[in-house]
């Protein structure tokens, strides 16, 4: 009997999620719109206005003027009923920002990477954390979640991050305990390569794909799995952590973590391509940070003619791309394979169509490869898409 007398109540719930998650897509929509698109009738649908206008979740936002017949009020979901935040933390900087419900960047910040102690590193996540606060108009106890991204993993057995022994300060077994301490907000931490598969499924290239793997090229080579629509972390978190695989074309590579390297970054990563660019007899390659360089030189490779050594540079790092994709596709035979990542970025077209070329070689499944959609830091959009998820459901359950 408690069931029964709960179900109009779920049921009303149901049906205000399915409307604002309408209006999310589509923007400001009438009553009777809402009402065709959701099957309800128009008092059914004029209620449910009702009740979410007064839970403060939804806004009028104006009328349908220029358009024939009455002119009809348009509703919008309140940007301001929820904001979140997101920090993309690297060994050379920390990203933030912030958004509202809606998904609407409101406020962003940028801050150097600080020492190695673990209170430089709290130090560090509020002063972004409240950079990208100020700038929203915010104060911190009005963010409602905050997702932390970085390179490697924290391990949940232990609570210390793992694979990444080149982000200064953050292997402190203490780190999560004194975030949580000085924090209003529940946060999230998650892999960096994880966030940006988030943010392809959500709004990019993966859309409408449950089985993919996302290579990511920057700093470091490192992959994404999402299996049956959800990431796989693994028991450590360290699923993905692909840049220490062994493979051909390059010396076995011992004690990985202490070098924070392996075969695959070592063949295919960013630092091997000046490397390659000389053995070619590339001229003028420079100096400076690995991915720098290296983007410069495959975003001169992509553009270069059919033949010369820029071409070779490009084939060849096609093919140590393909070579580790092999693997991971013969374990994984995914849909598709989104390659993200600067480095990969800057090859765009021509080189994934020699990656593809050279995984049809390679491997007996063929997915399809993909450019990556979301170029704008794609890591910071998927902690913001991570924790709008979170807080959507948090916020827009009217059942309670």
């Amino acid at each position: 009997m408690a069931g029964t007398r709960g179900t109009p109540r779920v049921l009303r719930a149901m049906n205000d999620r399915a409307a604002l998650d309408l209006l999310l897509e589509h923007g400001p929509l009438s009553r009777t719109k809402i009402g065709k698109l959701t099957g309800l009738s128009k008092p059914t649908a004029s209620q449910l206005l009702a009740r979410l206008e007064a839970a403060g979740l939804v806004v009028a936002t104006g009328t349908t003027e220029g358009r024939p017949g009455p002119n009809a009020q348009l509703y919008a979901v309140h940007a301001r009923a929820a904001h979140v935040a997101a920090l993309d933390v690297t060994p050379e900087r920390t990203l933030a920002a912030v958004a509202d419900i809606t998904g609407e960047t409101v406020g962003e910040f940028e801050l150097p990477t600080p020492g190695r102690r673990a209170d430089s590193v709290v130090r560090q996540v509020c002063e972004a954390l409240d950079g990208a606060v100020r700038a929203a108009g915010l104060t911190r106890t009005e963010v409602h979640r905050l997702v932390i991204g970085t390179p490697g993993a924290f391990d949940p057995g232990t609570g210390r991050l793992r694979y990444a022994s080149h982000l200064p300060g953050w292997q402190s077994p203490t780190l999560l305990d004194e975030l949580a301490a000085v924090l209003p907000m529940p946060v999230e931490y998650e892999n960096d390569v994880n966030l940006a598969a988030i943010a392809e499924q959500r709004l990019g290239a993966a859309r409408g794909h449950e089985d993919f793997v996302l290579l990511w090229n920057e700093e470091g080579i490192g992959a994404a799995l999402v299996l049956g629509g959800r990431l796989h972390r693994g028991w450590t978190g360290g699923a993905g952590e692909v840049g220490f695989m062994p493979v051909p074309g390059t010396p076995l590579v011992r004690q990985v973590t202490k070098a924070n390297s392996g075969g695959y970054q070592e063949l295919a990563g960013a630092q091997a391509l000046p490397r390659l660019a000389r053995e070619l007899g590339i001229e003028g390659v420079g100096h400076g940070p690995h991915t720098v360089v290296a983007t410069a030189l495959v975003t001169r490779a992509a553009a270069a003619a059919a033949d010369g050594p820029y071409r070779r540079l490009l084939e060849a790092f096609a093919t140590g791309l393909a070579t580790g994709l092999a693997s991971m596709v013969a374990v994984l035979d995914p849909e598709i394979v989104v390659l993200s990542g600067a480095v990969i970025a800057a090859g765009g077209e021509p080189l994934r169509e020699l990656v593809q070329a050279e995984l049809a070689e390679l491997a007996a499944s063929r997915p399809r490869l993909v450019i990556g959609e979301v170029q704008e830091h794609p890591v910071l959009r998927g902690a913001l898409e991570s924790a709008l998820a979170t807080t959507r459901d948090e916020v827009f359950d009217t059942s309670r």
